[in-house]
């Protein structure tokens, strides 16, 4: 009786990119990023609607007041700053220094 031996080595196949198959890999994984970033992203929504305006009044500028006054009267237990910021959104100001004699601007009502 003989005994053949039998040897037999299996090296991994070796795996290689060409500048293509790198580009696609790349081309997938942007694409799988933007899918998340698309289904996990922003959770709000935009609509056609508009949103509620403010409750305001209306208050004529006299002598010597100041933005930083009104917006005191108008919320005296809140940010002042916040406030003053609010008026000059709601009226389009271009800035807190902007007030005119005489001129009639609208101011949020606190509760």
């Amino acid at each position: 009786m003989s005994t053949i031996a039998i040897t037999t080595s299996f090296a991994p196949p070796v795996l290689r990119l060409t500048r293509r198959g790198k580009v696609v890999v790349l081309a997938a994984a942007l694409a799988v990023i933007a899918v998340l970033v698309i289904a996990f992203g922003s959770a709000g929504i935009a609509s056609g609607e508009a949103g509620a305006a403010p409750a305001t009044r209306t208050v004529q500028v006299t002598a010597g007041q100041t933005l930083w006054h009104i917006a005191a009267e108008a919320n005296p237990h809140g940010d002042i700053r916040s406030t003053v910021d609010q008026i000059v959104r709601l009226n389009s100001l271009p800035s807190a220094s902007a007030l005119q004699l005489g001129s009639e601007i609208a101011v949020p009502i606190y509760r």
